[in-house]
Order: C-alpha cells, then structure tokens, then sequence
C-alpha cells in the first residue's frame, strides 16, 4: 500500500476510524485517495458519502450508527425506538426518525428510513443521548416513545401502541407522571386513558 494510503488510513483511524467524504477533503484526504482505499477493500462505504475502515470490529447497530451520523438533527422514534428500549416484538425494516419542521428532508441512500415530521414542544421533549458504537445516537425515552405510538396509532397500529405501554409499565424505572406528561404534550391522554386504567 502506498505511503499516501498509509497516511489516509492513519487520519481516518485518530477521526474515530469513521468520517464522510466533506471531512476526508477538510483532512487533507483527496476524494480519489477515499476511493482508492474503498476500492482496496481498506475502508467500507456504510453510505453515501460515509466510510468506515473495514478492519474495525462490526458495528452492533449500524442503522443506527449510519442516521445519528447522516441525519444528525434526527431522533429515533417509534418502533426503531421500542426496538431499542426492548419494548416491541416488532422488527423495524426500517429506521423511524423524527424530524422538526424546519430540518430539510434527508437524503440517504442506505439504510431505508421513515421520518416523522414533529414541530416544537413534541419533538424536543424526552430526547435522550445514548453512545453506540461511540457514535451519539438521539432515541426518545421509553414514556415518550410510548406516547409517540398512541399519537401515530393509526401510522403503526394500535396494538403496537398498547404492547408498547404493557411492556413498558412493567420496566422497573417506569414512571407514569412522566408517561401521563407526555401523553399531554401528544395530546393523547384522552386516548391513552382507557389503558391506562388497565395498569392500576
């Protein structure tokens, strides 16, 4: 390999061993460098414009991994969301991200996504930050993300909405005044009061 690969692959491994092609560039990586170590099999591209060296161990959530880091504005929502939490026998086909009003539309070439368009108060209430794969990845918590459900039933479906909830409530950090306040903000608690009752 040559000296100028050598030292492409040096930059990518103190970047994290992950960066996108506008990073590369700003490194001082030419673009036919990237490609030759893509073509080399000495880097992978986990999407359109973003490598990852191939020698690293495989990612455990690369979906995950490839929107935090393409759509960074993103939170992961609804049945991504349950998947993550563990509160869904559901298995997501694809990634279900959320979005404010004001972000522009993704363009992502893999992996397939579903974005929720989510304005103000209801988008920025119950983000939390977990790291993946070192990677910071925005997931709601588990009371928002059942909120979310039972303010898109009719996008999911309601059983999911309801399975969600009962798998939820039995969660040993489970907190319902947090659950009951984001039902509000959803507008939702009306919905959601019937199973509610169901848990006392």
């Amino acid at each position: 390999m040559s000296s100028t690969l050598t030292s492409a692959q040096t930059i990518i491994r103190r970047q994290g061993g992950m960066l996108h092609t506008s990073d590369a560039i700003r490194l001082g990586i030419a673009p036919r460098t990237l490609y030759a170590l893509r073509d080399s099999g000495a880097i992978a591209e986990l999407t359109r414009g973003l490598y990852r060296l191939a020698d690293l161990p495989p990612l455990s959530q690369p979906d995950l991994v490839t929107v935090a880091l393409k759509i960074p504005k993103g939170v992961i929502t609804l049945i991504s969301a349950l998947a993550f939490h563990d509160l869904t026998t559901q298995i997501p086909h694809e990634v279900h991200v959320a979005l404010p009003y004001s972000a522009e539309k993704p363009r992502l070439t893999y992996p397939p996504i579903r974005v929720y368009w989510i304005s103000g108060k209801a988008f920025a209430a119950g983000v939390t930050t977990h790291v993946v794969d070192d990677v910071n990845v925005s997931v709601y918590d588990p009371e928002k993300t059942v909120a979310d459900c039972f303010k898109f039933r009719n996008k999911i479906g309601l059983e999911v909405a309801i399975e969600a909830l009962k798998r939820c409530a039995q969660r040993r950090d489970f907190q319902l005044h947090r659950l009951i306040a984001y039902a509000r903000i959803n507008r939702v608690e009306r919905v959601m009061r019937p199973y509610l009752e169901m848990l006392k």
